[in-house]
């Protein structure tokens, strides 16, 4: 469930695109999209896997925004990394081992890249890994599903069905439950339709599509109010978090083309601005099938 869901932005949603040129016989291709969805840096030569992994699957698209100078810092970390793909996420710093209640130190272990809490007392490395949030778009006579937040971050906005993943249950089952918990509705996925990352804050975002088993829904604990609203009618000026804005934008194009297609991509965000502004952001490496 979303209750600690804390979504940092930049104080404006675009900034100028960068384009590197494409590697020759990449297996990739540059296609433009509308001015929608926030700008996206395309980089062929920094991509994690060689373009033949995605056997011509995948294509990478962009869309164009007037340059912004408060757009999101360009800076990295001074770490050294193996990594293709460098974020520009937060350290916290972790003041007491969670194995012995040791204080700890903040340094570079031998042998990794990156600075970590270690124990003086155990000398265990204090790990910090990002959090699953996992949901469901469902599509119910050409309407969308939606529900209005009852609890903070982002009281009274509305957004997808979605929460953060339970040890022991897989992306899609997680979806399901918390579309049940959120929105009393028994859904069936029928594929997944987005992961979006969001470095910043530690989080990745799953979403599926999905269908109604039965047309019956109603507000749970955490929501207010459950909806299905028409593509032209989604309330975009009272969205709650970036992803959901990002995944609705793109579920609209695809409709737009006639049929849905699977999406990657990471949303850049810059600490210093609330939740609430959802406009805030960059989509990075955007891939789409």
């Amino acid at each position: 469930m979303l209750k600690a869901i804390q979504i940092l932005g930049s104080s404006s949603g675009s900034v100028s695109s960068r384009f590197r040129k494409p590697q020759q016989n990449s297996g990739l291709s540059l296609i433009s999209t509308r001015k929608s969805i926030g700008t996206i840096n395309i980089k062929t030569d920094s991509l994690l896997l060689p373009a033949s992994h995605y056997k011509g699957r995948f294509r990478m698209s962009s869309t164009h925004s007037q340059s912004n100078p408060d757009g999101p810092s360009s800076s990295q970390p001074s770490f050294s990394s193996v990594a293709a793909i460098q974020s520009t996420g937060n350290i916290r710093k972790v003041n007491f081992c969670q194995f012995c209640g040791g204080s700890t130190k903040h340094e570079i272990p031998d042998g990794e890249e990156k600075v970590r809490a270690i124990c003086t007392r155990c000398g265990k490395i204090i790990y910090e890994n990002p959090k699953m949030v996992v949901g469901c778009l469902i599509e119910h006579d050409k309407k969308i599903l939606m529900c209005r937040r009852k609890i903070q971050p982002s009281y009274g906005l509305w957004t997808l069905p979605a929460g953060y993943m339970e040890i022991g249950e897989s992306a899609a089952e997680g979806a399901i439950r918390e579309t049940l918990e959120e929105a009393n509705a028994e859904v069936e996925v029928q594929s997944p339709f987005a992961q979006l990352d969001i470095p910043l804050i530690g989080q990745t975002y799953m979403i599926f599509l999905a269908k109604l088993k039965t047309p019956h829904f109603s507000p749970g604990p955490e929501s207010s109010e459950c909806r299905l609203y028409e593509l032209d009618d989604i309330p975009f000026d009272s969205l709650a978090f970036s992803s959901m804005l990002v995944t609705l934008k793109l579920y609209i194009e695809d409709i737009k083309v006639g049929r849905p297609k699977f999406h990657y991509g990471i949303i850049n965000k810059r600490p210093g601005t609330s939740p609430s502004e959802i406009h805030a952001y960059t989509l990075d490496y955007h891939m789409q099938s």
